[in-house]
């Protein structure tokens, strides 16, 4: 999708909100005890509230209202009912339909207190998020988001995992380009002004760039049962610096 019209500017900023209230509801409730199926129906509540639908369940079947992933699942996690521990990292991935328009972020938290490797880890996720942000520019490559995240992810001493990429959003969930997360020198598709996308580093405490199916069918898991952490805006490019559109 590129945004063209104020009012295509519009929907993508209120999907957005939907977004951002729904992943502050849920960080909120983040504690020892609670369960993944409680996070999926407080966010079910904050969708209702807004006359959002799950766009997971809409375009794929999903069974969720929003993935729920603990520990070394990396996204696409169903919700259970296990209840979550002291130390668990937790990844929120939200992705509603608001009025023919769909925003998509994620965040990860780890359940206090947490492990040094496990802030580490998601300090590290988050920065490769800036580091990919800070090279989205109109004009430049696709590629240059994905050679700043791994830069960064590598800097730190920890593994981008290559199966899983960015993408473009706005009317479906899945939309071109394809936004890898590490440099493929090779692409030389460019970035526009108005073209939305979202970034989303997902990265490992593992060696292993790789990730397994679950047997469930939706969740994907590190190889080697590293930690992983997601971090995800949808952002509009610009010739400056993106703007976030799910903050």
């Amino acid at each position: 999708m590129t945004i063209t019209t104020e009012a295509e500017r519009r929907g993508m900023h209120r999907a957005g909100q939907v977004v951002a209230e729904t992943l502050r509801t849920l960080k909120d409730a983040i504690r020892p005890g609670v369960t993944p199926a409680e996070l999926d129906a407080l966010a079910g509540q904050v969708f209702r509230r807004h006359g959002a639908q799950s766009a997971p369940r809409m375009t794929y079947g999903a069974p969720v209202n929003v993935f729920v992933s603990v520990n070394d699942d990396i996204v696409h996690g169903l919700p259970t009912q296990r209840p979550l521990a002291a130390g668990d990292v937790v990844s929120l991935d939200v992705t509603p339909f608001v009025d023919g328009f769909i925003a998509d972020a994620a965040v990860t938290v780890a359940v206090p207190p947490a492990s040094p490797v496990a802030l580490r880890l998601i300090e590290c996720t988050e920065a490769a998020f800036e580091a990919g942000m800070n090279a989205a520019r109109a004009g430049q490559p696709v590629h240059a988001i994905g050679q700043a995240i791994e830069a960064e992810v590598q800097r730190r001493g920890f593994t981008v995992l290559r199966d899983l990429f960015g993408h473009g959003v706005g009317r479906a969930i899945h939309e071109d380009p394809e936004v890898p997360n590490y440099y493929r020198p090779r692409d030389r598709r460019k970035l526009h002004e108005g073209l939305v996308i979202a970034v989303e580093p997902m990265v490992s405490t593992g060696r292993s760039r790789r990730v397994r199916t679950l047997r469930d069918g939706w969740t994907l898991s590190t190889t080697d049962g590293g930690l992983a952490a997601h971090f995800e805006h949808t952002v509009m490019i610009t010739r400056g610096r993106p703007v976030l559109l799910t903050a």
